[in-house]
C-alpha cells in the first residue's frame, strides 16, 4: 500500500512539474477511497518521522510529540499548526520521504517557538510569512534537521543567517521601495522566486469556521495567550529532556531569557540614570566609616538634577499605542526626580522635533508632538548628536528593537535601549544596556 500511494503521488508531482514550475497543489481527481488509503500510510510515516526527530534532534522530537496529528485536506494544501495540532494535507505528506517529513514537522515547531503568528502585528501577512520562512528554513538547513522537500521551492537563503523575521521583512520591503516597486509587485516577484512550505494561520476569531473540527482553527485572544504559555512551557521541558548541546543556540538563548530571573526594567533604568549624578561630595552627612578616626570624611551627594537625552523610535513598525507608552515612560522618568533636564526627539531614518524640558519651564511632556512613520535607522540618532554637538551622559532609546542595519556608535556615549513588546524579548543591543519593557500590573 505504501509503495502504491507514494508512486501515485510521485506521478502526480511529475505531471504538475510539467505544467507548472512552482506552487505544489494536491490532485483534485484523487478519489476518496484512494485518499483514505493514502492517509493511513501517511499517519504511520508522520509517527516514524517523529521518532526520527526524537533520536537525532531530541528537542524537536519532544516538541513534536505534544502536537496532535490532524488531517486537514478540506482547507490545508500543505501543512499548518496552531501550536496544539499538526495539520497535514494527505497528498502533500505522501509526496515526501520520511526525512522531508521531519523537515516539515520541525518547520511547524519553529513557527511556534518563534511565535511568528503573534509577532506579525500589522505587517503585510504574505510578506511577513515569507520572511518568517526564510528564518525557519535557514535554521533547519544549518542544523541538518531532516531534508528540505524537493516538491516545494522553499524560501531559504543564508544571507539572512542570524537575522530576525522582522529584519528580513524590513529589508525585502525597503529594497523593493528603492527599486520603485509597489508591495503587490514585490509579492508577485517573490512568488516567482519561491513558495511557502506551509500555511500560516490567522487564528483569532469566534471559532465559527471550525465548529465541526474540520475548518481552520479559530481561538479567542485569551485562548491564544494560553497556547503561547503552553508552548513556552513545552520549550523549557523539551530542552531539559533533550540535554545540553542538543538545542539550537537561538532557542537556547530564548529559553535562557524565559527562565532567568529578571530585574524590573525601571529599576535598571533608575540605577543607570542615578549613576550619572554621583558627581559631588557633601559634609552634611558624615560617613560612619570615618567616625573612629576623629575626622569628618565626606559622603557621596546624589544631585537632584538628571541630564539625559531620550529618543523615541517612530518608524513604521511603531503604532500609536506604543508611541503613547514611550511618552508616558519619559514622563515617569521626569516625575522620578526633583529636578531634570531632558532633551527628547523622535526618529525613523531622520531625527525630528528635538525639544528640551526642564523642571523650571513647567511644560507638560504629554503635549509633545510625535513625528515619524518611515523606515528605521538607529544610526540617525548618533549622526544627529555629532552634527549638533550633543554628547549626553546617558542616551536612552525607546524602540521595538528592529534595527535596519547598525544599532549605533558604541563608543560615543552611554546608551540604554528600552525595548517594548513581548515579541522582542530575545532581542538585545550589541552594546550598552538593554532593558525589556514589561507592562506593570
Amino acid at each position: 500500500m505504501l509503495d502504491f500511494s507514494y508512486n501515485v503521488a510521485m506521478q502526480m508531482s511529475a505531471k504538475q512539474q510539467q505544467t507548472k514550475l512552482k506552487h505544489w497543489e494536491p490532485d483534485p481527481d484523487v478519489t476518496d477511497e484512494a485518499l483514505e488509503a493514502m492517509r493511513v500510510e501517511v499517519l504511520d510515516r508522520i509517527i516514524v518521522a517523529r521518532v526520527g526527530l526524537l533520536l537525532r534532534h531530541p528537542f524537536f522530537g519532544n516538541m513534536a510529540t505534544r502536537l496532535k496529528i490532524q488531517a486537514a485536506d478540506e482547507w490545508c494544501m500543505t501543512a499548518a499548526t496552531d501550536g496544539r495540532n499538526l495539520y497535514f494535507n494527505t497528498q502533500f505528506f505522501n509526496a515526501m520521504d520520511n526525512k522531508e517529513i521531519e523537515f516539515v514537522i520541525a518547520h511547524e515547531i519553529l513557527h511556534c517557538v518563534f511565535d511568528h503568528l503573534g509577532r506579525r502585528e500589522d505587517r503585510n501577512p504574505m510578506l511577513y510569512n515569507i520572511a518568517a520562512d526564510y528564518i525557519v528554513n535557514n535554521l533547519l538547513v544549518d542544523q541538518r534537521i531532516g531534508t528540505k522537500p524537493k516538491i516545494v521551492d522553499c524560501f531559504q537563503d543564508f544571507k539572512y543567517r542570524g537575522w530576525t523575521s522582522e529584519e528580513v521583512y524590513d529589508t525585502l520591503y525597503k529594497d523593493a521601495k528603492q527599486r520603485g516597486q509597489e508591495l503587490k509587485e514585490l509579492l508577485e516577484q517573490l512568488e516567482q522566486e519561491g513558495e511557502m512550505l506551509d500555511e500560516h494561520l490567522d487564528m483569532e476569531g469566534d471559532g465559527e469556521d471550525n465548529k465541526d473540527g474540520k475548518g481552520r482553527p479559530k481561538y479567542s485572544k485569551a485562548e491564544l495567550d494560553q497556547i503561547r504559555d503552553e508552548i513556552k512551557e513545552a520549550m523549557i521541558q523539551s530542552a531539559q529532556n533533550a540535554g545540553a548541546g542538543n538545542v539550537p543556540g537561538e532557542i537556547e538563548r530564548m529559553i535562557k531569557e524565559m527562565t532567568e530571573p529578571k530585574m524590573n526594567w525601571r529599576e535598571i533604568l533608575r540605577q543607570q540614570i542615578q549613576s550619572t549624578i554621583k558627581s559631588d561630595y557633601t559634609f552634611s552627612r558624615p560617613s560612619r566609616k570615618g567616625w573612629h578616626t576623629g575626622a569628618i570624611l565626606p559622603g557621596m551627594n546624589f544631585a537632584d538634577t538628571i541630564d539625559i537625552c531620550v529618543s523615541l523610535d517612530m518608524s513604521g513598525s511603531i503604532g500609536d499605542e506604543q508611541a503613547a507608552i514611550f511618552l508616558s515612560e519619559v514622563k515617569g522618568i521626569m516625575d522620578e526626580f526633583k529636578d531634570y533636564k531632558v532633551k527628547i526627539w523622535c526618529f525613523d531614518t531622520k531625527v525630528y522635533n528635538e525639544q528640551d524640558y526642564s523642571a523650571d519651564d513647567g511644560e507638560d511632556i504629554s503635549e509633545y508632538g510625535i513625528v515619524g512613520g518611515g523606515g528605521t535607522d538607529f544610526m540617525a540618532n548618533w549622526t544627529y548628536m555629532k552634527e549638533h554637538d550633543i554628547q549626553p551622559k546617558k542616551f536612552i532609546m525607546f524602540t521595538d528593537g528592529y534595527a535596519w542595519d547598525s544599532w549605533g556608535d558604541p563608543d560615543y556615549c552611554d546608551t540604554i535601549f528600552v525595548i517594548h513588546g513581548n515579541t522582542a524579548r530575545n532581542i538585545n543591543g550589541p552594546f550598552g544596556i538593554t532593558c525589556h519593557y514589561e507592562e506593570a500590573a
